[in-house]
């Protein structure tokens, strides 16, 4: 069943494929209208012929846009509100991971831009939307974080960093929001899209037989999951990171 969304607005980063195009699919057959951010606008663009392809008469606005950039921040949020009049709901779905290996010979130039990009360009939306709407109206805000940020996650441990550090942003945005404002973050474990290729490639099989549900994730998977969330369904859940990751965690390990 989708939620409904009628009325509202919804913002949705680094949606122009994946998980991040899936959520704001979501929306838009629950009504809303929907931003998407991406860094490359022929993306951009391809990803908003499918969305009104998928969803005939959608009301979607799509801008090229570097979350890393304080500039390109400001610009989605406030063509957001120039264009749709508010803006309701906030997705953080921008994540980036150019490093693979061991912390001790990461490079820090990279980690840095993890941290910037997945970290502090998060929290720059928050702020944004927070001034531009959120702060008065209320809205709900919901993170993208991952089962590596609850657990070590081995070659990908600076990106798992970045995601614990999501995942207390989370719950201290919840706590400093709140009552208007509502913070939450999921946390996937692999989910079948271009981003987390590099993982699965070759090994499918091998790989979803270490997850209790036997499957590894696909983005509706996520998607359902963020709506909900984002939904007045919701209204008495804050500062919660919800795994949806197969049971993978309740194995102990992360395959």
């Amino acid at each position: 069943m989708t939620t409904v969304f009628t009325g509202k607005v919804a913002l949705v980063t680094g949606a122009s494929r994946g998980i991040g195009l899936e959520i704001a699919a979501e929306f838009a057959r629950g009504g809303a209208a929907v931003t998407i951010s991406s860094r490359k606008a022929d993306q951009v663009a391809s990803a908003i012929e499918q969305l009104r392809g998928e969803v005939p008469g959608a009301k979607v606005l799509g801008i090229p846009a570097n979350t890393g950039s304080d500039e390109d921040r400001a610009t989605v949020v406030s063509r957001t509100i120039e264009e749709f009049g508010r803006l309701d709901i906030l997705i953080n779905n921008t994540g980036i991971n150019p490093t693979f290996g061991p912390l001790v010979l990461a490079d820090l130039n990279a980690v840095r831009k993890i941290f910037d990009v997945n970290v502090v360009g998060a929290l720059g939306f928050v702020q944004l939307a927070h001034e531009a709407w959120m702060q008065e109206h209320g809205g709900s805000i919901v993170n993208i974080a991952s089962i590596a940020g609850i657990r070590s996650s081995g070659v990908i441990s600076a990106y798992g960093a970045s995601k614990a550090a999501l995942i207390r942003l989370t719950e201290d945005l919840a706590w400093q929001l709140g009552p208007k404002i509502r913070v939450n973050a999921v946390a996937p474990a692999v989910v079948k899209t271009h981003f987390a290729e590099k993982l699965y490639t070759d090994r499918e099989e091998e790989m979803a037989r270490a997850y209790p549900l036997k499957r590894l994730g696909e983005p509706a998977d996520v998607a359902k999951l963020v709506a909900f969330l984002a939904s007045d369904q919701a209204s008495w859940i804050t500062g919660e990171t919800v795994r949806v990751d197969g049971g993978m965690l309740a194995t102990g390990t992360l395959g």
